[in-house]
C-alpha cells in the first residue's frame, strides 16, 4: 500500500503478486476496495494493481476539482500507474465510470494496452434514446442538490435497474467491509457532484476503438441484462463486431461474486495470452 504523486493529486494504490501487470480502474465509488477479492485471487499469476481514483477515498486532490478536465486526468493517472510497474503493454480492467476511463485510455494510448476489459461503461451517448437517459441523470443530480444524497441515490438505482444488484448484501463480503463502507458515503457524494452527469456524456471515438478492437473485451454481468449500464456495450458490440463476455453477478459482480468472477477473468486472460 503506497501512493503516487501525480499532477493535482496523490494516488493511493495497492500492488499484489508478480507477473504481467493487470490494472483495475474503479467505477463510480472510486475505491480500490471493490477489487480486493479479484486482485488477490489473480496475484499468483499477475502483478495486480488497484487504486483509488483522484478525489475518492485515500487519493486526495491538491486543489479544487476541475470537472472539465476530470476524464483526461483519470486517463493520465491510469497511464502513470502503468508506467510505475512496466514499460510494456499491460492488461487493464475498468468498470462503470472506470470502463469509460479505460476506453479513453485505449483510444489515447493504445501502445500501453495488451488487452482491455470494458465492464458496463454507462456511455449514454451511444443509446438511441440517449436524451431520455441524460434528462434522468440531470434529475438525479437536481434531487441530490435539493433533497439530499439518500433520495438521489435511491432514484438513480431504481431508474437504472441496478437497485439491489450488488451492495453489501451480495454473496461475498466487499472490500474491507466496515472500513470500505465508511468510505462509500463520501465517494458517492463526490460521484454525484462531479461525475454523474459528465462521464455518461463522453462520446467514444469509434474509429479509434475499431482500430484497436483486437485488444478490447466488452463485458457485463449475467444479472445485468435488464439494467441500463449493460446496454451501451450492446451498441459497441454491434458497431465493432465484438461479443460481450458475461461475468458472474451484476454491475459490480467483481465485488459481490469475487471468487467466481476472478476464476472466469483468469480463464479469459489466459486464453488471450496463447
Amino acid at each position: 500500500m503506497t501512493t503516487l504523486k501525480v499532477p493535482g493529486a496523490e494516488l493511493y494504490y495497492e500492488k499484489r503478486g508478480t507477473g504481467p501487470v493487470l490494472l483495475f480502474i474503479p467505477g463510480g465509488n472510486g475505491d480500490a476496495g471493490l477489487y480486493q477479492g479479484v486482485a488477490t485471487a489473480l496475484a499468483d499469476r499477475y502483478t495486480t494493481v488497484t487504486y483509488d481514483r483522484r478525489g475518492f477515498s485515500r487519493s486526495p486532490l491538491d486543489g479544487p476539482v476541475d470537472d472539465d478536465a476530470r476524464v483526461e486526468a483519470d486517463v493520465e493517472d491510469a497511464k502513470r500507474l502503468l508506467g510505475e510497474f512496466t514499460d510494456r503493454p499491460a492488461y487493464v480492467f475498468g468498470s462503470s465510470s472506470g470502463a469509460i476511463v479505460a476506453l479513453e485510455l485505449l483510444t489515447r494510448h493504445p501502445d500501453r494496452i495488451l488487452r482491455l476489459f470494458a465492464h458496463e461503461p454507462p456511455l449514454v451517448t451511444l443509446l438511441p434514446d440517449s436524451e431520455r437517459h441524460l434528462v434522468l441523470l440531470d434529475d438525479v443530480y437536481d434531487t441530490y442538490r435539493t433533497v439530499g444524497f439518500g433520495a438521489a441515490l435511491a432514484k438513480f438505482l431504481r431508474a437504472t435497474g441496478i437497485e439491489g444488484m450488488g451492495g453489501p448484501g451480495g454473496r461475498e463480503p466487499i472490500g474491507d467491509t466496515a472500513e470500505f463502507v465508511a468510505r462509500v458515503r463520501h465517494n458517492l457524494e463526490f460521484w454525484l457532484e462531479h461525475e454523474l452527469r459528465s462521464y455518461p456524456r463522453v462520446t467514444p471515438d469509434l474509429a479509434a476503438l475499431e482500430a484497436t478492437a483486437d485488444r478490447l473485451v466488452l463485458s457485463g454481468g449475467r444479472d445485468s441484462h435488464d439494467a441500463f449500464p449493460y446496454w451501451p456495450n450492446q451498441i459497441l458490440a454491434e458497431k465493432l463486431g465484438l461479443p460481450i463476455v458475461d461475468f458472474p453477478g451484476g454491475h459490480i459482480g467483481y465485488g459481490t461474486h469475487a471468487t467466481d468472477f476472478a476464476a472466469q477473468l483468469g480463464e479469459v486472460l489466459a486464453a488471450s495470452r496463447t
